[in-house]
């Protein structure tokens, strides 16, 4: 319940503007979710929530940025550690060099691709979830460019 919880208060904080914890409460009570502002309260820190200036008028709940695949560390590290890329239906398989596995596959959930549902990693070896079969050659062809 409480994953499912933080899934939805990030999509309703990119959605809409939330200022305060009872705004954020409201809306997760009009999505079916019975939470106390305490609830809320551990949710936004667990979630690393900041404050940030929307539209020049109200700070506004957010989430905090996550490093990018361009700076040149996560560049590196993705092209030397990535050994090959497979692919079935809406999944793509990405072995890695062992241990590395982790690593990549937060650079790739940085990346913010909205056709990448997320990432699980084992020690060489990502799962990546496209989010369409339609989607899989074009996500494997941004990987391949990043690559070169």
């Amino acid at each position: 319940m409480k994953q499912k919880r933080h899934f939805k208060i990030r999509e309703i904080i990119r959605e809409r503007p939330i200022e305060t914890q009872e705004d954020l409460a409201a809306e997760l009570r009009k999505e079916g979710f019975n939470v106390t502002q305490a609830t809320v309260s551990r949710d936004i820190k667990e979630l690393r929530l900041i404050k940030v200036m929307r539209d020049n008028q109200h700070y506004c709940y957010a989430e905090p940025e996550r490093p990018s695949i361009s700076s040149d560390r996560l560049l590196r590290m993705f092209k030397e550690s990535i050994m090959s890329f497979a692919s079935s239906e809406n999944l793509i398989v990405i072995k890695t060099s062992s241990g590395t596995a982790s690593a990549v596959a937060e650079a790739i959930d940085g990346l913010n691709w909205n056709d990448v549902l997320g990432t699980i990693a084992g020690d060489n070896t990502i799962l990546v979830i496209a989010e369409s079969k339609k989607t899989v050659k074009d996500v494997i062809d941004r990987f391949e460019e990043i690559m070169r």
